[in-house]
């Protein structure tokens, strides 16, 4: 699939403020599942610098730094991408699919971060405990079993809302609530990962969804690393694993690394700031695109 993506963020303020450094995370993946075609990025007003940097989860970033007061900040970023449709879960772990709970000690180090709980302690939440252990019986300890009633899980126990402010909810909070947002509902699944020895992460990106609706989002969904296959995204608030619909934009171990702009502004007592943002994606070529196996 084939697709562009324009991504507006405009921030006002009640007067003119001083605008200290941002970190943009607005560039789609270039690796993996997806190659990144063309990518322009514009700011009104225009950074005093803008520099790249590759965070530690191998994805760009961004940070700008400002000079001069203003009373609006807009951050345009144009985005031409090409997804793949990956290798069936099923063939890539055949012949070795993952048993749970998996084994710390038999995992790449790199991935250690990935497996930490979300209290202080690095221990993981009591409710997200039991709610793995409740989907890890019946499936025969197998990780894609898990993964499928781990989500038909959280979807009947959660009611999926959108909710555009405010952090990721812990996996506590969620199940109590019995409502979330995609992010509230990523959290719940990785959190729920980890537990049995799967390292995960938060992904925040684009799901261009058909039909089309009248306003896009942006969408949170978690990616599963299974040993054999690798890094594999999972939709907790959607149908499961995911296609080539999905555009990744960052990943991390922590959900609050990967929104699309962060940054600080200082001004007047009192000043107050307001956030509108537009999604547009034109289909630039709508037929699933298989991966070459063969030439890399």
């Amino acid at each position: 699939m084939r697709a562009r993506i324009t991504h507006t963020l405009t921030y006002r303020y009640s007067a003119p403020v001083l605008l200290g450094p941002h970190r943009l995370c607005m560039k789609p993946r270039a690796h993996g599942f997806q190659r990144l075609l063309a990518f322009d990025l514009a700011f009104s007003p225009d950074p005093h610098g803008l520099h790249p940097l590759i965070a530690a989860s191998g994805d760009d970033i961004l940070r700008a730094h400002f000079l001069g007061s203003t009373d609006c900040l807009e951050v345009r970023a144009v985005s031409e991408v090409e997804t793949q449709v990956a290798p069936l879960l099923q063939a890539c772990l055949a012949l070795n699919e993952p048993e749970l709970p998996y084994p710390v000690g038999q995992l790449n180090g790199d991935l250690m971060g990935s497996l930490e709980g979300w209290l202080p302690n690095g221990q993981h939440e009591p409710a997200a405990v039991e709610l793995a252990q409740e989907a890890l019986m019946g499936s025969d300890q197998r990780a894609l079993m898990f993964l499928q009633q781990l989500v038909e899980m959280i979807q009947d126990r959660v009611k999926y809302t959108q909710r555009h402010t405010g952090p990721a909810w812990p996996a506590g909070r969620t199940l109590k609530e019995r409502v979330g947002s995609c992010r509230d509902l990523a959290v719940l699944m990785i959190e729920a990962c980890r537990c049995v020895g799967l390292p995960a992460r938060f992904v925040s990106g684009y799901h261009l969804v058909e039909p089309k609706p009248e306003r896009y989002d942006l969408h949170a969904w978690a990616e599963v690393y299974l040993p054999g296959a690798g890094w594999r995204g999972f939709d907790p608030s959607g149908m499961g694993a995911i296609d080539d619909r999905y555009i990744p934009l960052a990943t991390s171990s922590k959900s609050t690394l990967t929104a699309a702009i962060s940054g600080s502004f200082s001004g007047p007592l009192g000043v107050e700031s307001e956030l509108s943002w537009l999604i547009e994606a034109e289909m630039l070529d709508a037929v699933p695109t298989l991966p070459n196996l063969l030439h890399f």
